[in-house]
């Protein structure tokens, strides 16, 4: 059987890193793409030592249109599954010109270049702030997009309505759109985790690196909202069962298995945690007493999201395996690994 190759632009980053090394591990070939803005290389040096594979790795700009075009003269991959964004909300509410250059740019480039270089599928690693402030939940795939409250939110409804225009209009784009919820964790091996430049966007990281002494204290925005400790409720999904569902979506393309040209599926756990949980949960399973304080609501959160499955479950033949226990143990282990804690 001929070997295929996916393209994973943004590669180096947190859920690249792990989806790279699912897909190497299912027998596809792999090509990591990323400019290090807001990744590290040691991602892609952990992706190789744990697979024993010698990824190629390609230090490109996603939005350099022209430098871009060079890797898909030199590589011959008929899919993409596409990373490459900027991410923090908070930031995004801030500046949102810098989302929007970045985010809706580098994703108009790969869809551009899939179609003038003849390659097929792409997997847009999409989001659930897609529904914003939703009236029912769980939400379904089915559930109506509201307003975004920020930038970063905008950014993936517009690129996900890209992706339905191009492949709707274009006969060789098919597209999945995987809205995810809240990645956290790190691969069993503490080789690759969530590393990120300056201080910490998401909750884990800085969950962790207060427990390692690297921040003094962890923010919890908001203990007033309308839940039952006060605290915000998401979906919290482990990052190696998220880069499963990414393999799940192209095994699904690439096996010629999709109901349509454009499919969209929620990836989570199904069920809500809040804030305060994760953080009792965290110290509990690794034995640890953090310091943290309640500061005012952040900008552009909303109160609860979390999913509903059942259609990624059905459909791609994928559900969510990893214990909530098992995921902050594994972020610790991953933290303790790069701070060099015994």
């Amino acid at each position: 059987m001929e070997r295929k190759t996916v393209l994973v632009s943004g590669g180096a980053g947190y859920i690249g890193s792990h989806t790279a090394v699912e897909l190497i591990n299912a027998g596809y070939d792999v090509v990591i793409a990323d400019n290090l803005s807001n990744s590290d290389i040691s991602g892609v040096e952990g992706v190789r030592a744990i697979t024993g594979v010698d990824v190629p790795f390609v230090n490109v700009d996603c939005c350099d249109k022209q430098a871009f075009a060079q890797l898909f003269e030199q590589y011959n991959f008929d899919s993409v599954i596409h990373f490459a964004a900027y991410k923090a909300v908070g930031e995004s509410v801030a500046d949102p010109m810098k989302y929007y250059r970045n985010n809706l740019l580098s994703f108009i480039n790969v869809v551009d270049l899939m179609r003038q270089y003849g390659r097929h599928n792409i997997v847009f690693s999409s989001s659930a702030t897609v529904y914003g402030e939703a009236d029912t939940l769980p939400v379904t795939e089915a559930t109506e997009r509201k307003a975004a409250t920020s930038a970063y939110g905008n950014t993936k409804q517009m690129c996900e309505d890209i992706l339905r225009d191009a492949s709707g209009a274009y006969e060789q784009i098919n597209g999945i759109a995987l809205r995810y919820f809240n990645p956290i964790g790190a691969h069993p091996s503490a080789l690759i985790g969530e590393l990120p430049r300056g201080v910490p966007q998401n909750l884990v990281p800085y969950i962790t690196q207060t427990a390692a002494g690297v921040r003094e204290c962890l923010s919890i925005f908001g203990d007033d909202y309308p839940t039952e400790d006060g605290s915000c409720l998401r979906d919290y999904i482990d990052i190696v069962d998220l880069a499963k569902a990414h393999l799940a979506a192209i095994n699904r393309m690439t096996e010629g298995r999709c109901n349509a040209k454009y499919e969209v599926f929620n990836v989570g756990t199904g069920r809500a945690v809040s804030v305060f949980e994760l953080v009792k949960t965290f110290e509990k399973v690794n034995n640890l007493k953090l310091n943290y304080k309640v500061a005012p609501r952040r900008q552009g959160d909303v109160v609860a999201v979390w999913a509903d499955t059942a259609l990624a479950n059905k459909e791609l033949g994928w559900q969510a395996e990893r214990s909530l226990e098992d995921t902050l143990r594994s972020a610790w282990e991953w933290e303790k690994r790069v701070r060099n804690i015994k």
